[in-house]
């Protein structure tokens, strides 16, 4: 990411302050992840970039998931579509006619995903091990 983005992102949080620059520098490396994940040039829907942010949030933070999320401001899936709509009012972000809030409403629960589902996940690497 270019000092551009980095200059709007510090005028988005001055006039916003509900998340912190590193949620939105996390939400385009997400994307980044997204578009490679799912084999996509550019766009990726809601749902889509909801999955990789799951992935690449437990990848890149393992247990420490909710700490770091919460640390940012983002405590449901709706935290992130509002930061991916943010950005796109800003134009960081290009939409679609067919890309809405909702398509972040109610994605996953934090809980279950990043402490239950990566404990879960920790298990079954153990117990390949033994």
């Amino acid at each position: 990411m270019d000092e551009q983005f980095y200059d709007k992102i510090e005028q988005v949080c001055d006039s916003d302050s509900r998340y912190k620059p590193g949620a939105y520098e996390f939400v385009m490396e997400a994307l980044r992840f997204t578009q490679r994940r799912f084999k996509k040039g550019h766009h990726v829907t809601g749902g889509e970039l909801l999955t990789g942010i799951k992935e690449l949030t437990i990848r890149k933070f393992g247990p420490l998931a909710l700490n770091v999320l919460h640390h940012w401001g983002i405590k449901t899936t709706e935290d992130f579509g509002a930061i991916v709509f943010i950005m796109v009012e800003h134009q960081l972000l290009l939409k679609r006619d067919e890309d809405t809030f909702e398509s972040f409403r109610n994605g996953y629960d934090f809980e279950d995903v990043f402490h239950k589902g990566y404990r879960r996940q920790l298990e079954r690497e153990i117990s390949k091990i033994r």
